[in-house]
């Protein structure tokens, strides 16, 4: 069982337990999903799969779903409004995961190099909390700087895990671009070179940072994009993954035969066999958003259309001219149906990584 070896078996977990169950992730081959949260609504449509599905959780705020959770009317030029909507929304996790008696990831999104400013703050709150609980506010980050040259991205990244390495706290890092577009960060263009990753380059990543701490994972490029594309537009090699395994192990000489953990990114449109496949290789982690902005819009859209007579009005509807329709337009009512719908494609995810029933 995923918690069997865990210190903190609910809520928010943190250092050697996050390694722990990526570990047993990767032992017994199945990823955790990675769910981009905006809302307390969002969070708690992920908490409720994870929850009914027996199986830990992922939640993570980009930079833009950070600063969406402070609001849309703060400003956010010096990424303000991202600081503390991230802190705002970390804190709100860590007050009610526990009650869904499930493991959590707490972690944040993309953060490339003009968004570094971001990550600072949310390290200052990290080592804060840190100085009063014993432990981070954050389970993890992620720092993307695959759009610049290796060299500095591996140097950067490496400064910054030594920040985060005496709070034991988790860094992601990628090398290889992910295309497509999201959250304001365009990569359609890209040459399709750039989105596979050299297994040298892994190499390097796992020989640089592992000398500082054990706690990081990297998202290798394997032609994915983000967003939902028209089936045989993306061309998905997992297969590569189990060949920057291969060549991590004899160059270290190391027992495991998966001596690195692997992020997979772009997750929405990928097939049932890729996410196998990947997952096979020691992807302990799966990025899913697109798929899932579509599944909590559906809930609502539905709703909409089916008692649209309902809802013109604050009184009146087919039933009368005099019938309130309260009950109909309230919030609570309608948001609530977007949580069902989000809900129910985060357990089909639970299901496809293997997820479920870990627990």
């Amino acid at each position: 069982m995923a918690t069997s070896n865990l210190s903190r078996k609910t809520g928010v977990i943190v250092g050697d337990d996050v390694l722990k169950l990526f570990s047993y992730a990767k032992e017994k081959k199945f990823a955790i999903p990675a769910i981009n949260v905006t809302s307390s609504s969002t969070v708690v449509a992920s908490l409720e799969a994870a929850r009914d599905k027996k199986a830990p959780i992922i939640l993570q705020m980009s930079q833009g779903g950070a600063a969406y959770f402070a609001g849309k009317g703060v400003a956010n030029d010096k990424q303000q409004a991202s600081i503390a909507g991230a802190v705002a929304g970390a804190q709100y996790i860590r007050s009610i995961a526990a009650s869904y008696d499930i493991p959590v990831v707490l972690h944040t999104d993309h953060c490339a190099k003009k968004l570094l400013p971001w990550l600072d703050g949310m390290m200052d709150a990290d080592e804060a909390y840190f100085k009063e609980h014993g432990e981070p506010l954050f389970s993890s980050h992620m720092i993307d700087l695959s759009e610049e040259e290796v060299d500095f991205n591996i140097q950067t990244t490496a400064k910054y895990l030594k920040r985060a390495a005496p709070m034991k706290q988790w860094l992601e890092m990628e090398i290889g671009i992910t295309g497509g577009e999201e959250d304001g960060v365009n990569n359609e263009d890209v040459d399709n070179n750039s989105l596979y990753t050299q297994p040298e380059d892994i190499y390097n990543i796992q020989k640089t940072l592992s000398a500082i701490s054990p706690y990081f994972s990297i998202a290798a490029g394997f032609g994915n994009v983000h967003g939902v594309y028209k089936p045989g537009n993306v061309k998905l090699h997992p297969e590569l993954l189990g060949k920057h395994q291969a060549y991590v192990k004899e160059q270290t000489s190391s027992k495991d035969e998966k001596p690195v953990f692997l992020v997979f990114h772009g997750g929405s449109g990928s097939s049932k066999s890729e996410y196998t496949e990947a997952i096979s290789h020691g992807v302990v982690k799966v990025n899913l958003d697109t798929d899932l902005q579509y599944a909590y819009l559906t809930g609502i859209r539905d709703y909409v259309l089916k008692k649209k007579d309902y809802i013109m009005s604050q009184v009146g509807n087919p039933e009368g001219q005099d019938k309130p329709n309260k009950k109909f337009f309230d919030p609570r009512v309608w948001v609530r149906e977007g949580e069902k719908t989000m809900t129910a494609r985060v357990q089909e995810g639970l299901v496809d990584f293997n997820t479920a029933n870990q627990l």
